[in-house]
């Protein structure tokens, strides 16, 4: 239901994350929307054996490899690509053999987009969360500089380049200074938002934040 409203008020598409855990949805939930969503499904998951399998049945229309601890609120980092190359290889081949688009989601930094390039992921989703942590401050410079410099170097190795983890109603417009950015993924300040406003208002007051 929540998915349907988002939809309506002019989001693009859904992105869920399938923990290893069952968390934050159950494999039901992802059954089903990638029935219901008419935008873009995209599949958050961990680079496991278990995780592909479940992917290879439901084709979402993008899967995005995150990094997984069992500890976290929530996903705290990008991943670590460049450094787990033989992990993540077997993982990324499956997928791919499957036919599925895979994007990377790392920390905006040239190693990483290198090597999710050579990896051979089509998109990579810019880990924000340095930025968010340090919007209003005076390192909010350098960390827009790393987001503009991963994103351009990104777009120069053939990668869609997307952008997502902790963007809200105050520091989002700044996405809108990144040209190579085709999408971002914004989840919890739109559903806290949502108490307030509703769904549908929260969802098209984003929007107007990103300039559509």
């Amino acid at each position: 239901a929540a998915a349907a409203l988002a939809e309506l008020a002019g989001a693009d598409g859904i992105t869920v994350h399938l923990r290893e855990d069952r968390r934050h949805i159950q494999d039901r939930d992802a059954r089903l929307l990638r029935e219901v969503v008419q935008g873009a499904f995209n599949l958050e998951m961990a680079a496991t054996p278990e995780m592909v399998r479940i992917a290879l049945e439901l084709k979402p229309d993008l899967v995005t490899l995150v990094p997984e601890k069992r500890q976290e609120l929530t996903t705290e980092g990008g991943l670590d690509v460049h450094g787990l190359e033989k992990t993540l290889a077997p993982q990324i081949r499956a997928l791919r053999d499957g036919g599925l688009p895979i994007s990377c989601f790392i920390d905006p930094r040239p190693e990483q987009v290198d090597a999710s390039a050579r990896m051979g992921a089509q998109a990579v989703e810019l880990h924000t969360g340095s930025y968010c942590e340090r919007f209003g401050t005076p390192r909010e410079a350098e960390e827009m500089v790393a987001l503009l410099t991963a994103a351009e170097r990104s777009a120069s190795a053939g990668l869609s380049v997307r952008a997502g983890h902790g963007l809200d109603y105050r520091n989002t417009h700044r996405m809108n200074e990144i040209p190579e950015l085709e999408e971002v993924a914004i989840g919890h300040s739109i559903v806290a938002r949502a108490v307030l406003v509703g769904l549908e208002r929260a969802v098209i007051e984003m929007i107007s934040l990103l300039g559509r």
